[in-house]
């Protein structure tokens, strides 16, 4: 038999999904406790209760994506050898959510950054945090294929760490925005010639 508390955290995990579903498909802004509320035939006041404001709805959803994205794109990849066959799974995996036309996967990061650029608050805040903690974590994996000789020792870490970011971005817009049909062909081309020009001569692909 369920308890009050796990009922509570069913309620609240379902409140945050559908908040997430509506910001990938309508943006951040979209989200209201009023449309959760309905959308899950709760009260307002019950969505409330467990969320609080709709800044709160927001930052919530905001760190759901986030752990969802980690899971789906670098949580698989720790499975591979440190160094470039981890990276190359990491940037394999992001081509792939980038070019796909499901709008439950569209970035809120990218999206985000539109949204909120001329916006002060919290909601800008966790949104810029989670860009900087994903670009850490490319950072680290980019280390590690230099320490085992995988990258050139010289290689400007930072250009390269903006390089891949900027071009997931560019894929989402292109698969999204323009429907280019061949995202996914051009955005694997584009992460091996970026990864060509930054390996140790010799090392194998």
């Amino acid at each position: 038999m369920e308890t009050r508390t796990e009922r509570a955290e069913t309620t609240l995990a379902a409140i945050v999904d559908t908040a997430l579903a509506m910001a990938a498909a309508e943006g951040l802004e979209s989200l209201s406790i009023g449309e959760v509320a309905k959308r899950l035939g709760l009260s307002k006041s019950g969505v409330f209760s467990r969320v609080g404001s709709r800044e709160q709805l927001q930052l919530a959803v905001i760190l759901e994506y986030d752990r969802r994205f980690m899971q789906a794109i670098f949580v698989p990849a720790m499975k591979e050898p440190r160094g470039l066959p981890r990276l190359d799974a990491i940037m394999r995996r992001w081509v792939a959510r980038a070019t796909t036309t499901d709008r439950a996967l569209s970035c809120l990061y990218t999206a985000g950054a539109f949204e909120y650029d001329d916006r002060e608050g919290a909601v800008r805040d966790q949104l810029i945090d989670g860009v900087m903690r994903l670009r850490a974590a490319l950072r680290r994996t980019v280390l590690q294929a230099i320490e085992a000789g995988h990258l050139r020792a010289d290689l400007d870490i930072e250009q390269f760490v903006f390089e891949l970011d900027a071009l997931s971005a560019g894929l989402l817009r292109d698969a999204r925005f323009l429907h280019d049909p061949r995202m996914h062909e051009r955005g694997l081309k584009a992460w091996e010639r970026l990864l060509a020009s930054a390996k140790t001569p010799g090392t194998p692909h």
